[in-house]
């Protein structure tokens, strides 16, 4: 490679020269890498990739006398390597060179191992591992980011003694192994350059083939098993459990029972059914109340595909997208009608057997129960009868680190002391996640521990996959320990943010200001100057990230003029720099009961961006002039500043608007909002919207420094609630329409799509059957209708259970690229609108943060970022996005419930302490009867429960959704769904799993005691 250097000599400030690189033409063979991929249709596409050598790439060694030059040199790799193992015991100490299965494989020993170690990790590994799973090229990132750790990556794909160019018949796989072995070659000559006795060179692989090669090549190289067996005790044991199949694992022939499920088909024959349609593919759904059923919704099928039993579920896990083979119409079965407990049915389990499959006999009945039971089911209810078929692969696993509890019932009373390895089961929280099956030594250790828990295979011949224990978390029922559960379980990103991020924050900190208005300031450049609007906040109580500000007033010719002003994040949080990267990656802010979880760093959320009153702040402004009905006559959008002049409470807006003796510009203001909105809402309903509802709790909590939860109770929606959420889904329509007109290829937008009507087949009946009543789902406005029709005078909260009801029927809204969506698939079927996006929560939502580039490019404030001009990159944040979205409310409905737990708690301790061992007593009503039991609502308080019935004394009437009770002064008496009971809520603590749970008790009209 000729270089050539040149100096600048016309400037008065010195540059560092500039060197071009030449390609000789002796690194023509270097020049291309070639790579094969796979579309959606299953096509195989050739790529090739340019790849320019260098000789000057640094190799990082402390002491390098040949590499200390180089640009991007640092001393990172120490002159003596790791010392504390007990095999590896030269004084000069060693190095791991990872092989990607590590990674792949073995990520949690990889990120646990001692942060002395130093680490070499070449640029094949890491390209390998983004191609084969992003969740652990991001881990791996993450470790390699750690300024905490010794950790150097090798670009040895682009230095020239370690490209590697692939050699005739080898295959892809053979050759990135080769060119991690050319690391260990290329590292083992370049240290003895500076040191005589440099750190021994280690490959660390589970790959046996790549072993053996490395060997006969004379390179060192070790699996993660032998390499764990052979540090020093202390750090063994700290990682012993962290090793994939464990260091003392059984053999293979140690745990080969008889197969129990078949086979997976090849990728190749999954993907040629799934094209031809003869297999089909979709998300695996366990039940909730039924374990050993589950279902999959296809695309192709308008109801979701059945599953009965193990061996047609064939180790499918909730989440995970499977490939199914749909069973001839006569085999098609209804989903039963038993409630099947999984900690019931499999108590007796012993984790060490797989012998006989190791089918307990309760299980066989239960089975063989539920396999009779969906029949009958099908013969009485021919409606309910679902496409049936079993999974036949697996085209991608959802596996992921599970929040589990030790089953003290697979310990025997020895085994509670012992400190060998022993094998155990561990309860995943979630009732649809299968039993993991570990290896551990700290088994009486981990007992009343909440832990975290890694599944590595499932086999053939096991009932249940295997996994091994990651780390603790604390105490069961400790509130440290369940909140860091809550956030590992529904992945929660909560580290703090790094320095690279912080970095990119105003360097003059909370001191930074608007700067005063003149000529010339790139801050006010094309900004509208709206500081003397009287412009107001309304929020929950104690709100600190205030993304949104409103304000109203008369306008001369009769109509009013009325704006939405939203934080303007976009000009602190730049494209493509480390602070944006971190946003798209938490994709939300996290709100739980006593914490948020940011998405951005509190500097911008609850400062510097937020709407606070009686400061100066930029905003991006939606201003309309309307019709006193709500009509747009004209919309702008303007990048601005804005000084809020007050930051209501929902409430003191409310007081604010009644009071009577209040006449100022504020209030004025205020009520014209309100006299809008009314108007807006009348507008969106008459178009079709509907109004469904789901409950929502109010935590009352003792301190903020205690954070004990003393009471819940429901919260009750206000007239000033209504006024700012029309004006955020009119802000959120307007910006929605222009930034789609601006880039109809890439606009980020939120949809509803409308519910396929088999979805309501179910409550339908139900309705007619139970009250006469059925909705109309032609339309949303046909629903909107009948939903206001679904009274019961007798019963006032009848018509909201309808609703909540309605809600389960309906899809998920979600994010998406304008250009991956055809036109007449842009609909928001909840809001009756044709197109709408999410502009106004910036501080909260990463979408908005698009939505805010989009705009600004869209009225000519700024050019748009290439990253929002690409289908592709806006498709792939957007899929993220919308999973942060869906876990983060999710973790928020669990805050939820955990807290109205403890409330119940302290409430039961009193009640029982009283001598009423029922528990509390609350009205439910029944939303869902079984064979053996009921499903309840306790509205009051959010939640649902199941109640049980060990006795058959009861008769079920699944045709009418009722059950006939016997009563114990004789006679019987009917219950049937949306009637009200009285149940009794205690809560009480697993014998097995010592954690506390919800357990809800019959007590009106009959005592379930005696059923």
């Amino acid at each position: 490679m000729a270089a050539v250097a040149v100096q600048s000599a016309s400037s008065s400030r010195t540059h560092p020269p500039i060197t071009i690189l030449k390609r000789t033409r002796e690194d023509l063979p270097l020049s291309q890498t070639k790579f094969l991929k796979k579309t959606a249709r299953g096509k195989v596409l050739t790529f090739l990739r340019e790849r320019y050598v260098r000789d000057d790439i640094p190799c990082g060694f402390e002491s390098c006398r040949h590499c200390d030059a180089f640009p991007g040199h640092r001393p990172v790799l120490p002159d003596v390597g790791y010392r504390a193992h007990m095999k590896y015991t030269g004084k000069e100490g060693h190095y791991l060179v990872i092989d990607t299965n590590i990674v792949l494989h073995q990520m949690d020993l990889l990120a646990a191992l001692p942060k002395t170690l130093p680490l070499i990790v070449p640029s094949t590994t890491i390209r390998e591992t983004r191609h084969r799973s992003l969740p652990l090229y991001n881990r791996l990132q993450e470790l390699v980011k750690d300024e905490d750790r010794i950790v150097w990556v090798w670009w040895n794909e682009e230095r020239r003694e370690t490209a590697t160019v692939e050699e005739q018949g080898e295959s892809i796989n053979d050759r990135n192994d080769r060119a991690i072995r050319n690391t260990l070659i290329f590292y083992a000559a370049h240290l003895t350059i500076s040191a005589s006795k440099p750190p021994q060179l280690i490959m660390l692989s589970d790959d046996k083939g790549n072993r053996a090669l490395a060997e006969a090549e004379g390179l060192l190289a070790v699996s993660a098993r032998e390499y764990v067996d052979g540090l020093v005790p202390t750090e063994r044991e700290k990682l012993v459990d962290l090793v994939v199949g464990g260091v003392d694992a059984l053999g293979d022939g140690e745990r080969r029972g008889r197969r129990i499920y078949d086979e997976y088909l090849s990728q190749d024959d999954l993907n040629a059914g799934v094209k031809s349609g003869r297999l089909h593919q979709g998300h695996f759904n366990a039940s909730q109340y039924n374990y050993l059923e589950g279902t999959v919704r296809v695309m192709s099928l308008d109801k979701p595909v059945l599953l009965v039993g193990r061996e047609a579920m064939n180790r499918s896990v909730d989440g995970d997208v499977v490939v199914v083979e749909i069973f001839p119409k006569s085999e098609w079965k209804a989903p039963g009608s038993e409630v099947l407990d999984q900690d019931l049915a499999l108590k007796d389990d012993d984790a060490d057997d797989d012998e006989d499959a190791g089918v307990t006999e309760e299980e066989k009945r239960a089975a063989a129960r539920e396999k009779v039971e969906a029949e009958e089911a099908a013969k009485r209810k021919p409606r309910d009868v679902l496409p049936t078929g079993k999974v036949v692969g697996v085209i991608k696993r959802n596996w992921r680190a599970y929040v589990c509890h030790v089953d003290r019932s697979s310990l025997s009373a020895a085994a509670l002391t012992s400190l060998s390895q022993q094998t155990i089961f561990a309860t995943p929280l979630s009732r649809s996640l299968p039993r993991i099956r570990l290896r551990t030594r700290q088994a009486p250790s981990l007992i009343d521990q909440k832990i975290l828990v890694t599944i590595d295979q499932w086999l053939p011949s096991s009932r249940y996959p295997d996994g091994h224990f990651v780390r603790a978390l604390g105490k069961v029922e400790s509130k440290e320990a369940e909140q860091e559960s809550l956030l590992l379980e529904y992945e929660v990103p909560y580290r703090p943010f790094g320095k690279a991020i912080l970095d990119c924050l105003p360097k003059e900190g909370d001191s930074w200001v608007v700067p005063p208005k003149k000529e010339g300031d790139v801050v006010w450049r094309d900004r509208e100057d709206l500081r003397d609007l009287v412009i107001c906040s309304i929020d929950p109580p104690g709100c600190q990230d205030i993304d949104d500000a409103l304000h109203a007033r008369p306008l001369p010719n009769g109509n009013i003029e009325a704006g939405v002003h939203i934080a303007d994040v976009s000009h602190f949080v730049h494209s493509a720099n480390p602070m944006d990267s971190e946003a798209a990656s938490r994709g939300t802010t996290v709100y739980l009961v006593d914490k948020r979880i940011d998405m951005l760093p509190a500097l911008l959320g609850t400062n510097l961006c937020s709407l606070r009153p009686f400061v100066e702040r930029l905003a991006f402004s939606v201003i309309w002039e309307l019709t006193p009905t709500g009509e747009i006559v004209n919309e702008r959008f303007v990048k601005s500043v804005i000084a809020s002049k007050e930051a209501f409470t929902y409430e003191a807006a409310q007081v604010r608007k009644d009071d009577k003796s209040l006449n100022d510009p504020l209030t004025m203001g205020i009520r014209l909002l309100n006299t809008l909105a009314i108007a807006l809402k009348k507008n969106r309903i008459k178009a079709g919207a509907l109004s469904l509802s789901s409950p929502e709790l109010k935590i009352h909590l003792d301190s903020s420094e205690s954070a004990e939860p003393i009471d819940v109770e429901q919260k009750q929606p206000r007239e000033t609630n209504s006024l700012v959420e029309e004006f955020m889904l009119l802000a959120n329509i307007s910006v929605a329409r222009k930034i789609q007109d601006s880039f109809p290829g890439t606009a980020v937008l939120r949809r509803h799509a409308p519910p396929p009507k088999t979805n309501f087949d179910g409550l339908n009946d139900l309705l007619l059957k139970r009250k006469g009543v059925q909705l109309d789902v032609s339309s949303n406005g046909a629903l909107a209708k009948s939903l206001d029709e679904c009274v019961d005078p007798a019963n006032p909260d009848f018509n909201t259970l309808v609703r909540i009801m309605a809600t389960r029927c309906m899809l998920s809204a979600e994010y998406f690229c304008s250009g991956s969506v055809s036109k007449d698939g842009y609909g928001h079927y909840g809001l009756a609108s044709p197109i709408y996006t999410h502009f106004t929560s910036p501080i909260r939502r990463y979408a908005d943060v698009l939505a805010h580039r989009q705009l600004s490019a869209a009225i000519g404030y700024s050019p748009l970022h290439p990253t929002l001009q690409s289908k592709q990159h806006v498709d792939k944040t957007l899929s993220v996005v919308n999973k942060r979205h869906r876990l983060a409310q999710m973790a928020g409905r669990a805050s939820v419930e955990f807290y109205v737990g403890l409330a119940l708690k302290a409430r039961g301790a009193k009640v029982v302490a009283s001598g009423k061992k029922r528990g509390i007593m609350e009205e439910a009503f029944v939303i869902r009867v079984f064979k053996n039991g009921m499903a309840v609502f306790i509205s009051k308080l959010g939640l649902e429960g199941l109640i049980t019935f060990t006795k058959s004394t009861h008769t079920f009437d699944e045709e009418n959704y009722s059950l006939s009770l016997p009563k114990p002064e004789g006679g019987n008496v009917d219950v049937s769904v949306f009637d009200k009971v009285m149940v009794g809520v205690t809560i009480e603590k697993d014998k097995n799993t010592q954690r506390g749970k919800v357990v809800m008790r019959l007590v009106g009209p009959v005592d379930s005691d005696d059923l």
